[in-house]
């Protein structure tokens, strides 16, 4: 039987994923094809590791400095910490639901959405897949966002120096956009996460360059004072008004959200590991080396950010950076932001341009525009398969998030907004719900509590970022206008 539309509508997979004939019966028993008739996965504990450290360690880290200037040396350190073990805990909880009853031989979910689907059911799948995809979504246009302040960091940091500070260094941010929009739009037809191990392997590297950058430009900054700067208790009443204070703590815990939030795109990472060991096993200690690392570049990066800045921390650190020497170094970790974003870009919107493939292959199995690949052949690469629908859709998806951004281009807000949305659906209460349904484990029983007690506290820090979030793009709306940001 070949395998085509059909096959690949009811495997939930894009048709263009398939690419050989085989017999389904033998599917089972081919070394190219695991126990659900898919090609064989070839994932392991370091490439989820990559994945998930290009999904974490992004724009995020920037922010951080500013997030504990204004909670202070002891709620700031603390508060990343308990971020950092609830996503943790939670992302265990997740992976656990990857198979459906037996951890080793049960059935697959694919994505989140269909672990939801079989764990939870009902009204609660389409409210994860809109929480899901818009969060996403929203994920893109932080990250064009941030880019483009990188870009222009660069540009401007080479412009002060070379005019020795007397030119003010404005300029546009649309055009930079722009540029990063055209290579998402090249890069958005790499088909799946199984096609992206090498640009996550080279973000991830490009991650921990710029947070190093970040972490040794902070020792130096703190050396050069010869003190450290900072409260125990952030921003003092008086540099801003108490209302300010409990907006922008409260925007903090956003960033800080922000900066931790990969779990909805945990199922599928985990979806593109291979087997023995069990696909949980194997997340497990992908998210143990992946959450260590993380919160020890963001532990570093953060304090030593407040310890150089204290109260006058930016909101982004290397562009706050931007006017200070070396000029030549900052001019790499911003290159090196740019890059990584390129990738982290891709990491979060694949599981988005697979569920719109997904429900096209089904909807229209008989399609030619939707479910034909056009085979290119170029001498000395490697035959290239073109899904026309594949192009457009995901053409007209990167278009539309970069002029999105442009008209909001507000980098922290926009983090703190994200992470504050998508921290307690996706982090925190899908999982907490899968796994007592999966595990079947009694209602108030102690273990019950315990998880619906992390759950509501989890709720109500995310009303509060969420809260603190909105009133910061209220400010910012009322006083930038669209298309024509500069900086």
């Amino acid at each position: 039987m070949k395998m085509g539309e059909n096959t690949a509508t009811k495997n939930h997979l894009p048709p263009q994923a398939f690419s050989v004939s085989v017999d389904t019966d033998s599917q089972r028993d081919s070394k190219w094809f695991d126990d659900d008739g898919r090609p064989k996965r070839t994932g392991n504990v370091w490439t989820a590791s990559a994945h998930i450290i290009t999904a974490v360690i992004g724009s995020g880290v920037l922010s951080l400095a500013w997030a504990i200037a204004q909670l202070g040396w002891i709620a700031g350190p603390a508060v990343m910490l308990l971020f950092s073990f609830v996503t943790y805990y939670t992302s265990i909880l997740l992976s656990a639901c990857y198979r459906s009853g037996d951890p080793v031989n049960g059935k697959r979910n694919y994505t989140y959405m269909d672990a939801v689907r079989v764990n939870l059911g009902g009204v609660k799948v389409k409210i994860c897949g809109f929480v899901q995809y818009v969060n996403l979504f929203g994920v893109a246009i932080g990250y064009t966002i941030a880019s483009s302040i990188s870009m222009m960091a660069i540009k401007r940091s080479n412009c002060f120096h070379q005019s020795g500070g007397k030119d003010p260094c404005r300029m546009n941010a649309n055009p930079y956009m722009i540029g990063f929009g055209i290579a998402e739009i090249l890069l958005s037809q790499i088909p799946g996460f199984d096609q992206l191990h090498w640009l996550s392997l080279v973000a991830a590297v490009m991650s921990f360059t710029y947070s190093t950058i970040g972490l040794g430009l902070g020792i130096g900054k703190v050396i050069e004072n010869k003190r450290v700067r900072g409260s125990l208790t952030g921003i003092s009443i008086g540099t801003v008004t108490q209302t300010q204070k409990i907006w922008k703590s409260f925007q903090a815990l956003g960033s800080i959200a922000f900066a931790y939030s990969y779990s909805m795109i945990l199922i599928e990472i985990q979806d593109s590991v291979k087997a023995p060991p069990s696909e949980a096993k194997t997340m497990k200690k992908a998210t143990l080396i992946s959450v260590v690392v993380t919160t020890l570049f963001y532990m570093s990066c953060g304090c030593f950010g407040y310890a150089s800045f204290g109260d006058q921390s930016p909101t982004n650190l290397l562009t706050g950076f931007g006017f200070y020497n070396p000029y030549w170094l900052l001019d790499i970790a911003n290159t090196a932001i740019v890059i990584h974003l390129v990738g982290a870009y891709q990491v979060y919107c694949q599981p988005l341009f697979a569920f719109i493939e997904k429900e096209a292959a089904r909807r229209f199995p008989d399609s030619d525009f939707v479910t034909k690949d056009i085979k290119i052949s170029i001498p000395g690469l490697p035959t290239f398969n073109i899904n026309l629908f594949r192009m457009v859709w995901r053409t007209i998806f990167v278009v539309f998030s970069t002029v999105i951004s442009m008209l909001l281009p507000f980098f922290n807000d926009v983090v703190s907004l994200l992470g504050a949305l998508g921290f307690w659906p996706l982090t925190v209460y899908f999982p907490v719900e899968m796994y007592i349904s999966q595990k079947k484990i009694p209602k108030w029983s102690t273990r019950w509590l315990c998880l619906q007690i992390l759950s509501v506290a989890c709720l109500i820090i995310t009303i509060a970022a969420a809260a603190g979030s909105i009133a910061g793009v209220i400010t910012d709306i009322k006083t930038t206008m669209p298309f024509h940001t500069s900086y």
